[in-house]
Parts: C-alpha cells; structure tokens; sequence
C-alpha cells in the first residue's frame, strides 16, 4: 500500500493516519487545542520548519481538521482553528496523552497533567461504550472485519 493511497483505503486506521499520521501532524493539532493558533507561535513552539508547518496546516485544513481566519489585513496573516472535525480528535490527544505518560514515562515529570476543567483535580480517562457503559479494552471489544471490504 502507496502512502498516498490511504485516503482512500477502506481500512480506518489508514485513512485516519492519511491525515494525521506524520510526526508533525498531531503535533500541531495539540498546539491548537492548547490555544495557539498563530503560525509564528506554532513554529517557535515546535521548533518545525516553516516549510513542513504550512504543508501540515495546509493539509490539516483541506482535510477539514482546521479553518483559516485572517487576523490581520495588511499584510494579511491568518490563524487557524479547530473545525468540529479537529475537535472531535480531542480524546484521541487525551488517549495519547495517557498512553505516553503511563508506557513512555519522561525522565522528570510530564509536561502535561490532564484536569477537570470544574474542579482542578486529574482525571484518569476510560474510553466506554456509550451504549452500555462498558470499559473499551482489549478484553471487552474485537474489531471486526466487514466482508467485501
């Protein structure tokens, strides 16, 4: 499989990695969703090229993941937002978040706790089954594969 062919690929994971699947990508989705949203300050805080950045942003919003609004007129500078789309990958970045903080351990202490955002306190995400209520793990959920697909 061509990795430009993944957009169209009827496995998920593939299309999903299609547009968020390079190691800037998510990168730069959380720098939004921390409330950055100036190319300037992107690329000081990733410390990325201004070439990769624009081709990620660039790609990030012909997927839908993020909008453009222009800030300034003269010269015209924009800056970029979350579409519903991007914000629906909020609990992929919490699941990230945990993952990392509990298998890929820092040195010192994470940069990142996750809060309540009423009451301050850390939370400890689980992924349920809106369903029924039931913990998605391993153990609990298989993913099936659809014939013809």
């Amino acid at each position: 499989m061509k990795w430009n062919d993944l957009g169209t690929d009827p496995c998920p994971v593939a299309r999903a990695l299609s547009v968020i699947g390079d190691r800037w990508t998510m990168l730069v989705v959380r720098e939004c969703f921390f409330g950055i949203r100036r190319f300037d300050q992107m690329q000081e805080r990733l410390g990325i090229t201004r070439h990769v950045l624009a081709d990620r942003l660039r790609t990030l919003e012909d997927a839908g993941v993020l909008r453009r609004e222009a800030y300034q007129e003269r010269p015209v500078r924009y800056e970029y937002r979350l579409t519903e789309r991007g914000k629906a990958l909020h609990p992929v970045l919490v699941s990230l978040i945990t993952w990392a903080n509990d298998a890929v351990p820092p040195p010192e202490q994470s940069s990142v706790t996750l809060v309540s955002r009423s009451t301050g306190a850390p939370v400890n995400p689980v992924l349920i089954d809106a369903n029924t209520g039931t913990p998605i793990t391993p153990y609990t959920v298989t993913a099936q594969r659809n014939e013809g697909a």
